[in-house]
């Protein structure tokens, strides 16, 4: 292993440790958040109320030391309130722009679902680009730039449903689920001895992690595993019966980078078949539009690509090994 992937795995593990000590029971799902940091995506975190979601996003953005701003989303919240607006200096006698929260390194999207989908969009220009636009003229946001939103069950009161072509800017979406009996005694333990976000110590510099991210793009991949990747995502859209949407290019890219960061979190240099597989509910599930049909049989879109893994043949499979 280079000695820049041994750092990268150092500060990997760090980084996963530090939000470890708010969030008991979930290293899974923290790895997972802390991959998506590294590979430069965006993360949506969906669950039922009360299962930590917030206090994940907090906790990521606490161990990193750089700017930060959450944004409650509400029914009321313009789509101004989040990028900014142009306001007029009446001593300087000229108009110029207020940024909004969205200008900040980790940008936590609190119940992003209930605020309206024009207010939703506001997001879509930076979350791709990494600049917003207000009246003509572009602002880019500082770097690294990352929006983790949370949301509630669609079904639940007072949600909107996320447009398609937000959702697949989400690198990654991930679901805690319910603590087991041992986590949860560890979360009461947690609250007694005041083990709270606010009292994490940031482990990490916000150039660091740009730093670290450019580093694991010199994990391997090879030609047989980029195929399988494209082959994979290009699955998911030869199954009309099942879905009205597969997953898009962007999904083949960031499935691709979150492999590369994987592989150098366990101090590897090259990325191997288990890293697509471990990572391809997470990066492309969200990305799929189930048919009605396929709703009501209780089908989930990991369901349809646990079934696409197992249909597809990995390259070692391929080369005989």
């Amino acid at each position: 292993m280079s000695a820049e992937l041994d750092t990268f795995a150092t500060a990997f593990a760090d980084v996963v440790t530090n939000v470890e000590r708010v969030i008991r029971g979930k290293r899974e799902a923290i790895e997972l958040a802390v991959i998506c940091l590294f590979a430069e995506g965006h993360l949506l975190i969906e669950d039922v109320p009360g299962l930590g979601k917030t206090t994940l996003a907090r906790a990521l953005a606490a161990s990193v030391s750089a700017s930060s701003h959450r944004i409650q989303f509400t029914p009321d919240l313009l789509p101004s309130d989040i990028t900014g607006t142009t306001v007029y200096n009446q001593r300087l006698g000229e108009f110029g722009f207020r940024p909004g929260p969205v200008f900040a390194n980790l940008v936590t999207g609190d119940e992003i679902n209930r605020a309206s989908p024009k207010t939703q969009s506001a997001l879509l220009e930076v979350m791709e680009e990494r600049f917003v636009t207000v009246d003509g003229t572009r602002y880019q946001v500082p770097l690294p730039f990352m929006v983790v939103a949370t949301q509630n069950p669609v079904d639940m009161d007072g949600t909107y449903a996320l447009p398609e072509a937000q959702i697949d800017r989400f690198l990654m979406r991930l679901r805690l689920g319910y603590p087991d009996v041992e986590a949860e005694l560890e979360i009461l333990e947690g609250r007694q001895v005041g083990r709270r976000v606010e009292d994490l110590v940031p482990v990490m510099r916000a150039e660091d992690v740009v730093a670290h991210s450019e580093r694991t793009l010199s994990v391997h991949v090879a030609p047989p595993l980029r195929r399988y990747v494209v082959d994979l995502v290009a699955a998911t859209r030869r199954i009309p019966d099942v879905l009205r949407l597969g997953a898009s290019p962007r999904g083949s890219i960031a499935l691709l980078r979150a492999v590369q960061v994987r592989a150098a979190a366990a101090g590897r240099e090259f990325a191997t078949p288990d890293d697509v597989k471990a990572l391809a509910g997470p990066v492309l599930a969200h990305r799929l539009v189930l048919s009605p049909e396929t709703e009501l049989k209780r089908v989930t879109a990991e369901d349809v690509v646990d079934e696409v893994l197992r249909a597809l043949p990995s390259p070692r499979r391929l080369a005989g090994v």
